[in-house]
Order: structure tokens, then C-alpha cells, then sequence
């Protein structure tokens, strides 16, 4: 059968789509469903959500030199990579320390440990994020005092935040949303006010500025993650946390390796969560790569924006005063479903990114938490997926996807 021609003629076919009733939200689209109309799509027309073999294609022979000459010298664990790499690391980030870990989750689990977050602390903190956020508090044995997040950005409302310390409050743990970052200010006033941490979770926000600065180098402390779809991914799983306390540092480094201050010295009870060199070697080398890449993901994003003008989508918002590196670009709109299977059809990948929120998942039931707690994270879980976003896109992929999307909102406002 002949590819999707993307004419008035093709594009209508795909928009008989939005008179079908809508699929569960969780349940991808299977494009040999019954129910779908015959359409075929030739694999050059397909836009793919991430293309990571594209970013590494131009990498990997030397990647591969450097993790030969590890493998040579059977180095695998620490070493001269690892320590390079942290070194590069917090020089592009602007913090003192940076501090090798297993896992974005294991950044933030141990940051909170060694912050001093213990049994029976409360952590504040918001149910629109990757469930890792919250895990890593329950994990430290502290409870997570959830507030609600701007309606326009998606990160955390500070004056909602201030209004939630108690006694027990330990921490503040903004979330740098997509590739954007919270708003620091008042999160950090208040904290400093009752000698609160801060612990800004960077798992998506490489790169990030706040009024000039990079995340990672302004609260106490940050967590980033390097699982490979991120802005700056390994070839595999690794973490990282940042902060300017030395001594904080100090204490997060024995405590990613059982507890040790040298070896056979285990001075306190920690974990096996160490970078291994091999990713550490990769990470370096595409760190060089990481700027470049960001001005090509926010190239993107500003022609999905421009494109998209005028239409009943509300598309991603950069703050004032902040640089956002679009990790992820999120749209959103109230028959999200509909919009989803007209363009999975077309073959242009989608994402969602988080349609559950943290106070309604299963995990978390013990909180005592129902829909309407909190009505903006709802919304945003609600309407919010994610269009391809990646450095390699090209003007032809952006102009597909936003041609796709600007007629089946046209179709679906006439629904409406």
C-alpha cells in the first residue's frame, strides 16, 4: 500500500479518527487494531519520539576508543574517568563538588540521607513528577508533604510550599520540570528563614538557568540523572549530585561506597551506588556536546511554538528569567487521547509525561490523598504529551507533525 500522502486527502483519513470513541489513556496505539482505517506509513515518514541512535552515531567510535583503552586497563569502577568527569561536571554546572552515583534515583536518595532527612521528617515536594521523586523520600523513611504546582509552568508553587512547613519539615524539593526550572526565590527565602534544605531535583534539567544561573549550583544540593534519554544520557543507567558543601560532599561520598572514608573503613552505613568509569568515559565526551545540543532542542521547540500559534493548544511557556533546555516539549489540550491517536497513526511518536500524579498512584494510597487535591498537576496530568523533541529533528519532521496537529484540532474544535 502506498505511504500517508500529506494532502487534504491523507490528513482527512487520519482525522476520521477523532469520531471513534477514545482508548484508555495508558494504552498505546496499535496501528493493525481493527479499528483503525487502512492507512500505511512508510517508515521513512515516521517521526520518532527520541532518536538515540542518531545522537551517538556521530560519537561512538570515540566512545568506543575510550572505553577500549578502560577495558586494557581494566578499570571499571572509579578511577581517573570517574573523577574527570566530576570535575567537568560541576565547572559546567557552577558548583563546587559533584559527586558521581549509580542513578538519578540514587542522586536523590542520597542526597537526602546525607542532608539529614531521617524517619519521621516531612519533605515537600509536588505530585506532578516522575514517581522517583517521591520513592527516594519514603526510601530515606520521611514523608512527602505534597503541594500543588503552577498552572503555567508545572513547577512547584513556592507561596503553596511556604504555607506547608510544619515542625517535622526537613527539606524543599522543587522539581526542574521537562528542562525547566523551578521558581528559586522564594523557595530559597523561606527555607534560609527556617534553616530548611534544598534539594533541587535536575533529573531533567541539564544545562537549566535561573536568573543566569545553572541548576544544580543553588540549593543545597541537586540530582541528575543520566539514564540515556535525557539532554546528557549515558549508555546506560548513572546520577550525579551537585553542591557547594564540602563537607556534604565529604559525607555523600562515603556514603555511595558502603559507608567508607578508605578501604575497610566503614565509618557509617552506606550504599553500593558508584558511577562506573565506562559511563563516566561516555558522559565525558558528550558533555563537550551538551551546549550544542540544547541550542538545537531550543531551536525546535521555538518552531513547534511558532507553528502552533493560534491554535486551542497550549503550548510549553519559558519563564522570565529562566533558560529552558526542553527535555521534553509538552503541549497540552483537553482531548489530549484523540490528538495522540491521530498523530500515532501518521506516524508521529508521542509522549506522556506524567498522566498519573504522584498523590493517585497505587504506591502512595497510605497519603490519603483523592482527585482534587491538587487541580493544576491534575490538569497537567490530564491533558499534557509530549511531541518528538531531539537535536536531530529536522524542519520537514516539525513541519509534519505541527501540519498533523493543526487539522486535527481543527477537526476536534468542531467535535467540541
Amino acid at each position: 500500500m502506498a505511504g500517508v500522502k500529506w494532502g487534504p486527502r491523507g490528513v482527512g483519513e487520519l482525522l476520521d479518527l477523532l469520531d471513534q470513541p477514545p482508548v484508555q489513556e495508558r494504552v498505546e496505539v496499535d496501528l493493525r487494531d481493527a479499528d483503525y482505517p487502512a492507512i500505511s506509513v512508510r517508515s521513512s515518514d515516521r517521526v520518532p519520539f527520541l532518536d538515540l541512535s542518531a545522537a551517538h552515531e556521530p560519537l561512538k567510535e570515540e566512545i568506543l576508543r575510550s572505553w577500549e583503552q578502560l577495558l586494557g586497563r581494566g578499570a571499571f569502577i572509579g578511577g581517573e574517568e570517574v573523577d574527570a568527569f566530576e570535575r567537568d561536571f560541576a565547572e559546567y554546572v557552577g558548583s563546587a563538588e559533584a559527586i558521581g552515583v549509580g542513578s538519578g534515583t540514587d542522586a536523590l536518595v542520597l542526597a537526602l540521607h546525607g542532608m539529614g532527612v531521617q524517619t519521621g521528617d516531612e519533605v515537600i515536594t509536588v505530585p506532578h513528577t516522575f514517581s522517583a521523586t517521591v520513592q527516594a523520600i519514603v526510601r530515606v523513611g520521611a514523608r512527602p508533604v505534597f503541594v500543588d504546582v503552577d498552572p503555567i509552568t508545572g513547577t512547584m508553587d513556592p507561596e503553596q510550599a511556604g504555607a506547608h512547613i510544619t515542625r517535622r519539615t526537613r527539606v524543599v524539593l522543587p522539581v526542574h520540570l521537562y528542562g525547566q526550572s523551578a521558581e528559586l526565590a522564594p523557595i530559597l527565602h523561606f527555607a534560609e528563614h527556617h534553616g530548611l534544605g534544598v534539594l533541587e531535583d535536575a533529573c531533567q534539567a541539564h544545562g537549566a538557568e535561573y536568573r543566569g544561573q545553572r541548576v544544580g549550583s543553588i540549593g543545597t544540593a541537586a540530582a541528575f540523572s543520566f539514564y540515556p534519554g535525557k539532554n546528557l544520557g549515558a549508555c546506560g543507567d548513572a546520577g550525579m549530585i551537585t553542591t557547594n558543601d564540602r563537607q556534604l560532599a565529604a559525607h555523600l561520598r562515603k556514603l555511595r561506597n558502603h559507608g567508607q572514608s578508605q578501604k575497610n573503613q566503614h565509618e557509617v552505613v552506606g550504599f553500593n551506588s558508584r558511577l562506573d568509569a565506562l559511563q563516566a568515559a561516555a558522559l565525558r565526551i558528550k558533555l563537550r556536546h551538551l551546549e550544542s545540543w540544547i541550542v538545537a532542542r531550543r531551536h525546535w521547540a521555538a518552531r513547534y511554538s511558532e507553528a502552533l500559534t493560534g491554535l486551542s493548544l497550549e503550548p510549553p511557556v519559558e519563564a522570565r528569567g529562566r533558560r529552558h533546555v526542553y527535555h521534553l516539549y509538552v503541549v497540552r489540550h483537553r482531548e489530549r487521547t484523540r490528538l495522540r491517536r491521530v498523530l500515532e497513526a501518521a506516524g508521529v511518536e508521542t509522549g506522556l509525561h506524567y498522566p498519573v500524579p504522584a498523590h493517585l498512584q497505587p504506591a502512595f494510597r497510605d497519603l490519603g490523598l483523592e482527585s482534587g487535591a491538587f487541580p493544576h498537576a491534575e490538569r497537567w496530568a490530564r491533558e499534557g504529551f509530549s511531541l518528538p523533541i531531539f537535536p536531530e529533528l529536522t524542519d520537514s519532521a516539525v513541519d509534519r507533525v505541527c501540519s498533523v496537529l493543526s487539522e486535527a484540532l481543527e477537526r476536534t474544535d468542531v467535535l467540541a
